[in-house]
């Protein structure tokens, strides 16, 4: 069951564009961008795209982004973007992008990452490392999969919790500077942690981590502490 899951390769060379259809605003510094793409080839849960801006002089700049969406043949895809202060990518997007506005994607990309669904699945994110985690999470839906799916999911604030009106029992919050009243305020501890693994399914996790360098070295950490196998851990940093 661990190991790498095979992802065609399809498709994931050639640029095509996509057309943005509709905005809307997750967390004051987050927001989802829904675009459509002809000819899309499809993708798995967790799995990225590059996506290029190129300006009217010919500059052009790049960058990796995950899917937020899970798969369907709708022929869009959807892209949760933090406001990254002097981003030239995500700077367009939250200030000057609009529906009707064209990009180009590449992809999809990596499939070490990624989530059939044919596992039980442990998630940890923090921050924007919430978004490939949230397409395991629609997917497990869409499809009313019966496979255990846990998430645990650190955030400064409630106001900073991406998709926080989306979230469901499969879910645990983490809240680091402020919370409602009567939840405790802190990072993630082998307290979160060390539940889920003492009732794991028979088979296991396949753990999945996404978010900073020090979010992904930390929660990696508490897994192994906890006592999940190394080789059953996924992850993917950023910063």
């Amino acid at each position: 069951m661990p190991g790498r899951i095979a992802v065609s390769e399809q498709a994931t060379t050639a640029w095509r564009t996509a057309t943005l259809t509709e905005i809307r605003r997750e967390t004051p510094r987050a927001a989802t961008f829904r675009l459509s793409v002809p000819n899309w080839a499809g993708h798995l849960p967790g799995q990225h795209l590059m996506l290029r801006l190129t300006a009217q002089d010919g500059y052009v700049a790049q960058r990796h982004y995950s899917i937020a969406s899970a798969p369907d043949d709708s022929g869009h895809l959807e892209l949760t973007l933090g406001h990254v202060p002097d981003g030239e990518v995500s700077g367009w997007f939250h200030t000057m992008a609009q529906p009707g506005d064209t990009v180009e994607v590449r992809g999809p990309l990596s499939g070490f990452f990624a989530w059939p669904g044919d596992r039980p699945a442990l998630l940890l994110g923090a921050g924007s490392g919430v978004v490939p985690l949230m397409s395991m999470v629609r997917h497990h839906r869409a499809r009313a999969l019966t496979v255990p799916l846990r998430m645990l999911v650190s955030a400064q604030s409630p106001e900073e919790l991406i998709y926080a009106g989306e979230l469901g029992a499969e879910t645990t919050p983490v809240f680091t500077r402020s919370a409602p009243a009567g939840i405790p305020v802190g990072r993630m501890t082998s307290a979160h942690v060390i539940p889920l693994l003492a009732d794991q399914p028979p088979c296991g996790w396949e753990a999945y981590v996404c978010g900073s360098n020090g979010f992904a070295e930390h929660a990696s950490q508490l897994l192994v502490q906890a006592g999940q196998p190394v080789e059953r851990i996924r992850i993917e940093r950023f910063g």
